[in-house]
C-alpha cells in the first residue's frame, strides 16, 4: 500500500469529504470539523509505514495515518464498491486527483496525529519492532520466554509490528516450526530459522504486492489484485498436498485465527524437543 502511494508525494489536499456511507461508521480522529481543517491546503511531504500502518507525512509536521486491518483499502483508484468508500482526499498535481480510504468491513481507523501525539502513540513501546528490521537476537530477547504458542506470539504487535495471519502461518512452514510449539520450547537454531524466513516471505509478498483471496477483498493502490496468493504454501489449502512432503496441509484455530501447517514438514521440530 505505501509503494503504490508513492505518486501523491508533492501534491496539496484541495479538498476532503466523508461520502455517505449506510455500513458500519469507521472510526475517524480528531473530530471531523478539525480534521478537515488540519488536511486541506497542506502538502504531502513524504509517505512511511509503522507496522500494519500506512503513514502520510505532511509539511505541517503532522501525520495522517491509515491503519487498514482486515478490509481496509488506500487506494489511488476507483474503489471495488461506492457503498463501503469512507474517505475521500481530493489532491492538486497528480494524475489520480484523489486518495480514497475504503472498508467493506469498517474495522479500520483514520488517524491526524501530530509530530508529538504520533512519536508518543507509534514510538514509545506501545508498538514493537518492525518484522524487517528486528534482529533475532532482539526477537529471541522478547518473545524466547513466553508460554504462548509461537504463532499467536508473533502476531502480537506490540513485540513484533507488521506480521499478520497469513503470513505467519507461511513464514513458519518456511521454517519448519510447529505453530503450536510454545516459544520457550524453541531453540538459538530455531528462532535463527523463524528470522530468517519473516524476513524471505515479507519481502516476497512485498514484491508481489501481496494476497488476494478468494473473496477478493485486498486490491492494491490501483485497484488490482496482489500476486502473492500464488505462491502460498499452506495458507488458506487446507486438505491439498503439501509441495514437500504430499500429505494433506491441515488448518487448526489459535486465538481465533485460522492456521495452516503441515504436520509432517513442521512436526520434525516439535519432535526434535521432546514433544508430540
Amino acid at each position: 500500500m505505501r509503494r503504490g502511494l508513492r505518486p501523491i508525494v508533492g501534491t496539496t489536499i484541495r479538498a476532503v469529504e466523508r461520502p455517505p456511507c449506510a455500513r458500519k461508521p469507521i472510526t475517524i480522529t480528531p473530530r471531523w470539523s478539525d480534521f478537515r481543517r488540519r488536511l486541506i491546503g497542506r502538502c504531502i511531504t513524504g509517505l512511511d509505514r509503522v507496522g500494519k500502518r500506512v503513514v502520510i507525512e505532511l509539511d505541517s509536521g503532522e501525520r495522517l495515518l491509515f491503519e487498514p486491518r482486515m478490509t481496509g483499502l488506500v487506494l489511488l483508484a476507483d474503489p471495488p464498491s461506492v457503498e463501503h468508500l469512507r474517505l475521500l482526499v481530493q489532491l492538486d498535481g497528480v494524475a489520480s486527483e484523489s486518495l480514497m480510504y475504503w472498508d467493506r468491513r469498517g474495522l479500520g481507523l483514520v488517524r491526524l496525529l501530530t509530530a508529538d501525539e504520533f512519536q508518543e502513540r507509534y514510538h514509545s513501546g506501545d508498538i514493537g519492532p518492525d518484522a524487517l528490521k528486528i534482529t533475532v537476537d532482539d526477537l529471541r530477547a522478547r518473545l524466547g520466554a513466553s508460554r504462548r504458542a509461537i504463532k499467536v506470539a508473533i502476531l502480537d504487535q506490540r513485540a513484533l509490528a507488521g506480521v499478520g495471519n497469513l503470513y505467519a502461518s507461511e513464514l513458519l512452514f518456511l521454517a519448519a516450526i510447529d505453530p503450536r510449539r510454545r516459544c520457550d520450547q524453541l531453540r538459538l537454531a530455531d528462532w535463527q530459522r523463524l528470522h530468517q524466513a519473516m524476513i524471505d516471505v515479507l519481502e516476497l509478498a512485498i514484491r508481489y504486492e501481496g494476497s488476494t483471496l478468494s473473496d477478493g477483498t485486498y486490491r492494491n493502490a490501483l485497484n488490482e489484485a496482489g500476486g502473492f496468493q500464488n505462491h502460498h504454501r499452506v495458507y488458506d489449502r487446507a486438505g491439498e498436498p503439501c509441495a514437500v512432503c504430499r500429505q494433506p496441509i491441515e488448518r487448526i484455530v489459535q486465538a481465533q485465527r485460522s492456521t495452516f501447517f503441515c504436520k509432517q514438514c513442521q512436526g520434525r521440530s516439535r519432535r526434535a524437543s521432546g514433544k508430540t
